[in-house]
């Protein structure tokens, strides 16, 4: 897997097996894409499908030139799929239910509610020859069924987007910071440290932290958050990385 880039300018995420080859969101523009794409050593007929998290600017931005330019299949619930912007008009459709797995190739996924201020937003799970890995951004907190989903995860790339004293004290209006704080909005690094602390049952082999603020966060802020929560896990095996909106991550291989 390899987040091609994580922010408010664009979302994207590369998971493959041997057999297929997943996009998950499509929030940067063609060009980039491509682009990052290359970097990783992949390309842009080599995709299988493209997966839909929601239906949020930053998440949508690429996807009707992508999935048009090679008939890439795109799956989304019915919900997310009414709610996009009337000139969207994608060539193939899959739709699928929150809460039902489906299978693509060798990789079966597994969509779930999640809370936040969009239509019908989800994230996944993906399960591949014994491996499990879990993309979980754009939440404003971590309800139990989410926990659940984390649960046996050797890939996790979870939401840090901001540090809260950075927030309250940033240059957003207040009902901008009200909604980035608030139960449908965003996680910050205190909540997913939070979450690792209590609950994390140090299985993942990477946990990239995603979908960081550009105003109200910084990596090296977001990284000592997540380290420390680590450490008091005594999760020493687990790598840490941090994605960046501007370049891909390493790949990391299962």
């Amino acid at each position: 897997m390899a987040v091609l880039g994580s922010g408010s300018s664009g979302n994207s995420t590369f998971l493959a097996t041997e057999r297929v080859r997943l996009l998950i969101d499509a929030g940067l523009s063609r060009k980039e894409t491509l682009r990052r794409l290359a970097v990783i050593g992949e390309r842009l007929e080599s995709l299988d499908a493209i997966l839909v998290t929601h239906e949020h600017s930053d998440h949508i931005n690429g996807l009707a030139r992508l999935a048009t330019e090679r008939r890439i299949p795109v799956f989304l619930s019915p919900l997310t799929l009414a709610a996009l912007p009337p000139q969207i008009k994608l060539p193939a459709v899959e739709p699928f239910q929150p809460g039902r797995l489906f299978a693509i190739g060798d990789i079966t996924v597994e969509p779930f509610t999640i809370p936040h201020d969009a239509v019908d937003p989800v994230a996944f799970r993906f399960t591949a020859e014994g491996v499990r890995i879990a993309i979980v951004t754009d939440l404003g907190y971590m309800p139990q069924n989410v926990r659940h989903y984390l649960a046996g995860c050797h890939g996790l790339i979870l939401e840090s987007n901001h540090d809260l004293e950075m927030l309250r004290n940033g240059p957003y209006p207040w009902y901008v910071k009200q909604r980035v704080m608030g139960r449908d909005g965003h996680l910050s690094n205190k909540a997913l440290g939070d979450f690792l602390r209590e609950e994390f049952d140090r299985e993942a082999r990477v946990l990239v932290l995603a979908h960081l603020s550009q105003q109200n966060n910084h990596p090296e802020i977001a990284r000592m958050a997540a380290a420390a929560a680590l450490e008091a896990q005594s999760a020493r095996e687990t790598k840490l990385a941090v994605s960046s909106q501007y370049e891909p991550t390493q790949v990391f291989w299962f």
